[in-house]
């Protein structure tokens, strides 16, 4: 076993580009900001990822690397969860931790971070994963590009480039995870938000053949994709702006700060006034609000809606899938939304959604306030449905649903979006804002249990939802 108490001995592991030298610390060896692609700048910025190049001697690996080009989260967000934005080019990289790089055959998480597409890295101190290496798993968390770069559809580029930087870091894995003590055949695709939306795209792409062996989406759906032709009027938006072709080499010609720019300013517009004519049909990522980019059907990379795509297959691959209790009080209550709605505002917001005005209407005839009447329908539809219908099409496959329902009481969220994650990583400590100052270990210990347990074994340890509907609940029985 290598050696982690300050030796050299196990700290120091070659890649398919060159060694690299990791940082032990309390049983676990860390790699940060190990390059899976070349940076994705100049002529890059807009094409498929390309290998990085290859370097001499010993590449330290004791920092995180930087992040993709995005801005941070709005103010009463910010005040829940961390975004630890740290800007420049190379910035497509993995953070590999472990026990042992001397050891085999051991289970590998690949953890995909969420941020509607546009924020969020692999280096906050929540997911870091030497929770998951002290049980006896390889982790591997994962940078890709975001926004416009990652994923707007844009004419001379290939689609779904985000997703392409996803398949290329589940390559460096098959290719590597060996030299870190992984099995290459025993890997969990893992994420939430757009992260398990992602999972979903990569479960349903072709390209991903042979190099996901199990999967967990938390709180996230199978319906986020759009087709080019409404994307490209969202491209054609940014490329007004900033008055350049809504090409590669228009939008290439621009620095990635005027880009980015450009893309927020189109993210505010739509938000504000989704109207199709302009927009298209981007404001149907169905029921998860209103993202200016995401993945789109491309025939290559996703053949089809994923929720259709893996309907039709039969790949064998486990999956867990579930939501939180109070999903949508991360968005409405933050940032006041809740608190002003009146029925006439969450009815408009949800009347083009069928059914949504009947629920809305039976939860305040039953006495709930309208704003929380709006969080209830909108967790439903956008959270809940979405698994349970995911579930429903995968009769033969084995599939776990969830539920988690522990609350953050001091925020008033209740068990919002996200607030799972530090539960699953067992990094309690470190997400505080998020969780409440009273979040209890013990559900902790259940939930990363049963997902350490899943990447061991396929089995998180409660019955699969059909046929008996099983849905098993943390925090809530």
């Amino acid at each position: 076993m290598g050696d982690t108490d300050g030796s050299t001995a196990g700290l120091i592991v070659t890649t398919s580009a060159g060694a690299v030298r990791g940082t032990a610390r309390d049983g676990t060896i860390a790699f940060l900001g190990i390059p899976y692609a070349a940076p994705p700048i100049g002529p890059a910025a807009f094409q498929a990822p390309a290998p990085p190049p290859a370097w001499d001697g010993v590449r330290d690996a004791t920092a995180y690397g930087p992040t993709a080009p995005q801005v941070g989260y709005p103010a009463p967000i910010a005040a829940l969860l961390d975004n630890d934005i740290e800007l420049g080019d190379d910035y497509l990289t993995v953070n590999v931790w472990t026990r042992d790089p001397s050891a085999s055959g051991l289970p590998v998480m690949v953890w995909i971070h969420g941020g509607a597409f546009a924020r969020g890295s692999n280096r906050l101190p929540m997911y870091a994963g030497d929770s998951f290496a002290r049980d006896g798993v390889v982790f591997v968390s994962v940078n890709y590009r975001l926004g416009v770069p990652g994923f707007a559809s844009v004419d001379g580029a290939p689609e779904n480039r985000g997703l392409l930087d996803q398949l290329a870091a589940l390559r460096w894995v098959r290719d590597n995870v060996e030299a870190f003590g992984g099995d290459p055949g025993q890997v969990t695709v893992f994420g939430e938000s757009a992260g398990a939306m992602s999972v979903a795209s990569l479960l349903s792409s072709p390209l991903a053949t042979g190099l996901i062996h199990r999967a967990i989406m938390q709180s996230g759906n199978a319906t986020a994709a759009v087709a080019v032709s409404d994307a490209r009027k969202v491209t054609a938006r940014v490329a007004g702006l900033l008055g350049v072709g809504a090409d590669a080499a228009g939008l290439g010609s621009v620095s990635a700060a005027l880009l980015l720019q450009a893309q927020t300013d189109v993210a505010l517009e739509l938000t504000l006034n989704p109207d199709p004519e302009i927009f298209g049909a981007t404001v149907v990522a169905v029921g998860m609000g209103i993202m200016s980019t995401m993945p789109v059907v491309d025939g290559e990379v996703l053949p089809n809606l994923p929720i259709a795509s893996i309907a039709s297959q039969s790949s064998g691959i486990p999956l867990i899938t579930g939501w939180n209790a109070d999903e949508f009080r991360f968005f409405l209550v933050p940032t006041g939304v809740a608190a002003m709605a009146t029925p006439e505002f969450a009815r408009g917001m949800i009347g083009g959604i069928d059914g949504a005005v009947e629920q809305f209407d039976e939860h305040v005839t039953a006495g709930t306030s309208p704003g929380d009447a709006l969080c209830m329908v909108l967790t439903d539809i956008a959270f809940r449905a979405g698994s349970l219908k995911l579930a429903r099409l995968r009769p033969t496959e084995p599939t776990y649903l969830y539920e988690f329902g522990v609350p953050n009481n001091e925020a008033g969220i209740g068990a919002a979006h996200a607030v799972e994650i530090p539960y699953v990583f067992d990094h309690l400590a470190v997400a505080r804002r998020l969780t409440g100052p009273d979040a209890p270990q013990a559900v902790a210990d259940v939930m990363h249990s049963a997902w350490v347990a899943f990447a061991k074994t396929g089995d998180p340890g409660w019955a699969a939802y059909l046929p008996n509907e099983t849905v098993y609940r943390f925090g809530l029985d």
